[in-house]
């Protein structure tokens, strides 16, 4: 069983950059797409991005599309999410998730199997 612990969440103005990383443990993740969801009080947990295993291939939401990166280092075991222009509508819980999948296109948090167990970000105005 994979264990995914996320870090790098804060408080940051509106237009400010953070940088999410999510390590794993007890399993490479190597072989497997990885995604970033998030959660805002009072909402479903959405789609951000995700990347196959080699991180030749990522998909983002449209929302993010543009100001966000999500990238991998398979020899640290760990997924990056690098976050600019940020918006305080993406004030949420940050998760990262792991597929059983090399490649994955899809949005759904149900085809994720291992959650961490999430980082805040909060955007002020």
């Amino acid at each position: 069983q994979v264990q995914l612990v996320e870090s790098g969440g804060g408080l940051v103005q509106a237009g400010g950059s953070l940088r999410l990383s999510c390590a794993a443990s007890g399993r490479t993740i190597s072989s497997y797409a990885m995604g970033w969801f998030r959660q805002a009080p009072g909402k479903e947990r959405e789609f951000v991005a995700s990347i196959n295993w080699s991180g030749v291939s990522t998909y983002y939401s449209d929302s993010v599309k543009g100001r966000f990166t999500i990238s991998r280092d398979n020899a640290k075991n760990t997924v990056y999410l690098q976050m600019n222009g940020l918006k305080p509508e993406y004030t949420a819980v940050y998760y990262c998730a792991v597929t059983g999948t090399f490649y994955y296109s899809g949005r759904a948090p149900s085809d994720f199997g291992s959650w961490g167990q999430g980082t805040q970000v909060t955007v002020s105005s």
